[in-house]
């Protein structure tokens, strides 16, 4: 059984100035072609289809046109909706797609409905959990805890009851998720996973990730969220997404995976395919007069260019002067040089904010303000605060 895995689209994304819709639709043709010319059995395509719960009308039509193409393979196609998606617009008409063999799904409710296919081995049962906001979905899954592992678990209770009570005995699973997954039960250092800075926060009381472990007994899960390709487990994998979204992923090859299963019990292989990126993205720091007239930087005239200046003061109309050189310009940063005469032990409002939650700024604020830190009480009531806001922001887009 040979299945094609991809996910986060975001269909409607732009690039800082750039629009994406070209290279998204390129991309997309480019996923046609593979799925024929590999004979692949199934596409996954596992969350965040759209950038915006509610797209942009360019967006839809190259969903719409997406849709056509894929239909045309023949082949079943199952997706699921992300936490940019929003579930309940992605999943209208899901009844009628079904019937042309794209498989929407975005409602908790069907995550232990499978996709059943099957090949010489036997059948090949596909489950499609969406992605699951732990306080929207608690009490409809009757999951333990308002966690992402309470709610996942659940999910994965029901799946495992399905293969066991109602298919075959031998029959393969597999599961499309969208989620922040880990090889352990915590992100310690030597089980990193590698995030973006495109891809949006999930966390719950502090908590944004899962253990792999959720998945045991799974044959093959095929994840999304997570930008960049990579292996949790030999039998979990995010395909990464076919187009890079923000300069922290410069240095990604982009792809699609290819994933073969044979029997039961048996590790799938899995390879991964590079996608055609449109234009190449750099980096580049260092002080402004050197990066206008240094003959090193030439080669950069033609990329997507990140700058980070680090002259001791801004220098004045510093982007105008790069896009003359450097036309495509599109985010300039700076990060004045370390000079000994001048080192402060107080650090710059940047670097306090630098990788800190919004829990540890408000803690900082209240120890600043008082003198005296949170108490437990209090920094579980700022906690609540902080999901509470990320809660009313996440159902503007998609409730």
């Amino acid at each position: 059984m040979r299945l094609l895995h991809t996910s986060d689209w975001h269909l409607g994304r732009r690039f800082h100035t750039k629009d994406l819709i070209p290279a998204q639709e390129a991309f997309l043709d480019h996923l046609v072609d593979t799925a024929r010319s590999e004979n692949v059995d199934a596409i996954l395509v596992a969350g965040d289809l759209y950038d915006r719960a509610i797209p942009s009308l360019d967006a839809v039509r190259l969903f719409n046109r997406a849709l056509h193409q894929l239909a045309d393979l023949d082949v079943p196609i199952i997706m699921i909706s992300g936490n940019h998606d929003s579930a309940h617009r992605l999943g209208v008409g899901s009844g009628l797609f079904a019937r042309a063999g794209i498989h929407l799904r975005t409602d908790p409710a069907t995550c232990d409905v499978p996709v059943v296919l099957d090949d010489a081995d036997g059948p090949v049962a596909v489950y499609g959990i969406p992605y699951l906001e732990p306080s929207m979905v608690r009490t409809q899954l009757e999951a333990e805890a308002t966690s992402h592992h309470s709610v996942l678990t659940a999910a994965l209770d029901r799946i495992h009851s399905d293969l066991t009570n109602h298919q075959p005995p031998g029959t393969r699973s597999v599961v499309i998720a969208h989620a922040f997954v880990t090889p352990g039960s915590s992100p310690s250092q030597d089980q990193q996973v590698t995030e973006s800075d495109s891809e949006r926060d999930l966390s719950v009381g502090g908590v944004a990730h899962v253990g792999a472990d959720v998945f045991d007994g799974i044959d093959y899960v095929a994840l999304g969220h997570l930008h960049g390709p990579q292996k949790v487990t030999d039998r979990v994998h995010y395909s990464g997404s076919p187009l890079p979204y923000s300069f922290s992923e410069a240095a990604h090859t982009k792809s699609f995976t290819l994933v073969d299963l044979t029997s039961r019990g048996t590790t799938p292989a899995v390879r991964r395919l590079t996608c055609p990126t449109p234009h190449r993205l750099e980096r580049v720091e260092g002080i402004l007069e050197d990066l206008l007239t240094h003959p090193a930087h030439e080669h950069l005239k033609d990329a997507w260019l990140e700058v980070t200046l680090t002259d001791t003061a801004l220098p004045f109309e510093a982007m105008a002067r790069l896009r003359r050189r450097f036309p495509d310009t599109l985010n300039l940063k700076h990060e004045r040089a370390f000079i000994p005469a001048q080192a402060t032990d107080t650090p710059t409002y940047t670097e306090r904010l630098r990788g800190r939650s919004e829990l540890d700024i408000a803690s900082d604020f209240i120890t600043d303000m008082r003198g005296t830190a949170p108490t437990p009480d209090e920094h579980a009531l700022l906690q609540q605060a902080v999901d509470a806001a990320r809660m009313n922001e996440l159902q503007k887009e998609t409730v």
